[in-house]
């Protein structure tokens, strides 16, 4: 029975209970230090700025040697060439043909073959009849009026042969043929001027004959 005038006491705290307390604040305090001391350098890195990554593919190209073409392979687009020889087996060369030529005459235009013969001007000559002590006289002519050039036309009167003969057509035979030239020559020269020389002397003071 309680005595009267006294409080009820207070149950007293085990010396367990305190020890318990003391332990679970230690306890506490070092697991906010170690969360701080993790925190606190993760925040700092962030903050600060990041270096530079350099792959390891950059990094080779930083290594890899430089490369200089040539002047010669750099000023050149072409392969040299070497000089080569094609043998092409050769065909018999085709006998020509007599090509045809239109002279003008006063009654039209007569179509005769171009001069496709050989010879010299001396076989011409002597074929055509006409005598060596002339043929000084026919070549001074004949250089004037065609070269020598059987197959000479003058574009605009229509004149052939080695003597320009016009009309064409009244050559006997063929007009570019340079006997058949020559042989109208010779009676024009005789028939007209009585003589090669004559003939000669007119063309020299006139320029033609």
């Amino acid at each position: 029975m309680a005595q009267a005038g006294l409080a009820p006491s207070r149950p007293r705290r085990s010396a367990w209970t305190l020890k318990r307390a003391i332990a679970s604040a230690g306890a506490g305090a070092a697991a906010i230090g170690f969360l701080a001391a993790y925190i606190v350098p993760t925040t700092t890195a962030s903050a600060e700025p990041q270096e530079s990554v350099t792959s390891s593919y950059a990094a080779s190209v930083a290594d890899a040697q430089g490369f200089t073409a040539p002047a010669e392979l750099a000023t050149s687009n072409s392969l040299p060439v070497t000089d080569y020889e094609i043998y092409v087996t050769p065909t018999p060369t085709p006998e020509p043909k007599p090509a045809a030529a239109a002279s003008s005459s006063g009654g039209g235009a007569v179509s005769m073959p171009f001069y496709v013969g050989g010879g010299s001007k001396e076989q011409w000559l002597t074929a055509a009849g006409i005598a060596p002590e002339n043929w000084g006289y026919v070549d001074y002519i004949a250089t004037r009026e065609s070269g020598w050039n059987p197959n000479a036309t003058n574009p605009s009167s229509g004149a052939c042969g080695l003597i320009q003969a016009l009309p064409c057509s009244k050559v006997p035979g063929n007009g570019y043929n340079p006997v058949d030239n020559l042989r109208w020559a010779q009676g024009y020269a005789i028939g007209r001027y009585g003589s090669w020389a004559n003939a000669y002397a007119f063309w020299t003071a006139n320029h033609w004959w």
